[in-house]
């Protein structure tokens, strides 16, 4: 696909979708052919490739830094809220791990028919 197309079709500037499109390929998420009939494309099939794969790319400091040591002086309100917030990580982490590209793509179709149904 021409990089023209996803910006214009998913209303992504150029300049964004480029650096986003070289750290993806320099994962080895896609690949890109020159030329006039060049673009990019998916280096494996979409259902080997999750979400998590790409936020590991493209958004390498996701997490909270904690600070080391400070525990013992954290109230019983402070840890319970630290101990409910990594539950919620972890659980964010299964969904991108579970979730690939070719459920996305179906999730996304599915809505696109309900939104046009007669």
């Amino acid at each position: 696909v021409r990089l023209k197309t996803i910006a214009d079709a998913h209303e992504i500037p150029k300049r964004f979708l480029v650096q986003i499109l070289l750290q993806l390929k320099g994962s080895g998420l896609v690949a890109s052919t020159r030329g006039a009939a060049g673009g990019y494309q998916l280096a494996r099939p979409p259902e080997q490739i999750t979400l998590a794969d790409i936020i590991g790319v493209i958004d390498r400091d996701d997490s909270v830094a904690e600070p080391r040591g400070r525990d013992q002086h954290r109230s019983p309100l402070g840890r319970a809220i630290i101990d409910v917030w990594a539950l919620i990580m972890e659980s964010k982490q299964k969904i991108l791990e579970t979730t690939n590209l070719a459920e996305l793509l179906q999730r996304a179709q599915g809505a696109f028919e309900m939104a046009y149904q007669i």
